[in-house]
């Protein structure tokens, strides 16, 4: 029920962090990848395919910008072309930019809401058409914790992934009757590059230890098991829920 054997996977902002440790679980499982990075960012994603190839799986990699609707759907189109179809979406692109909400200028606002919504909405809308033809699809919505509880100095990015869990109930209801599972997953704050200077703040470490139940710093590696789920056939009557990989913080 887990085997994702050539499934065709998208996964945005996959080359590095969060999104290549879904991309080389997913290879792992079985699945042949579309990985997409920014431009400037190309190889990080080339050395993400490299990885998965070596793991005996295909790998496609594609420029996009998933402020870029147009780029969107020519990276659906590419995706298409080299692989027939497309079995899984997995949006993982996201930015965060921490700053008090009275500072918060509307450049930054912008900037974070079409990433982390615009960006997934259109994603989800340009893949669900494929998937609305082929009468079935999976789509996975990286959030947030932040996403259900507020948290200072991330205005923008809390309201963006609240933003997310929502469109995810929403395409769920929408596109259910195309036998498309449309859902969420959202981590708790994770170990990576980008969050290394948080976590070297005594002062952030306590605080998130003395919040999370489950008392250890969560990995990328944590998400796998609930992507490879609902990927897979397994979650097959699972669609609008956002699985809270969080350490049971929303729990208490």
């Amino acid at each position: 029920m887990f085997n994702l054997d050539n499934k065709v996977v998208i996964v945005t902002g996959s080359g590095s962090g969060i999104g290549r440790s879904i991309a080389l679980g997913l290879a792992q499982a079985g699945a042949d990848l579309v990985i997409t990075e920014l431009p400037e960012r190309l190889e990080t994603a080339n050395e993400t395919a490299r990885q998965i190839r070596s793991a005996g799986r295909r790998a496609l990699v594609v420029e996009l910008d998933v402020t870029d609707v147009g780029g969107i759907g020519k990276m659906i189109e590419q995706a298409c072309d080299y692989f027939g179809r497309i079995d899984v979406l997995v949006n993982n692109a996201g930015v965060i930019i921490r700053k008090k909400a009275v500072e918060v200028t509307e450049e930054e606002w912008d900037r974070v809401m079409d990433v982390n919504l615009k960006g997934v909405f259109f994603c989800c809308q340009a893949a669900g058409k494929v998937m609305i033809r082929q009468g079935s699809g999976k789509i996975i919505n990286i959030a947030s914790i932040n996403g259900m509880i507020g948290s200072a100095e991330r205005s923008s990015y809390t309201a963006s992934k609240a933003g997310v869990i929502n469109l995810t109930r929403t395409l769920a209801a929408e596109w259910a009757e195309f036998g498309i599972n449309v859902n969420a997953i959202g981590p708790t704050y994770l170990l990576t590059p980008l969050t290394e200077s948080l976590f070297a703040q005594e002062t952030f470490k306590e605080d998130y230890l003395r919040r999370q139940p489950i008392q250890r710093i969560g990995k990328p590696e944590d998400l796998l098991g609930t992507v490879i789920y609902l990927a897979s056939s397994a979650s097959d009557l699972v669609t609008g829920h956002t699985v809270m990989v969080d350490g049971g913080w929303t729990a208490v």
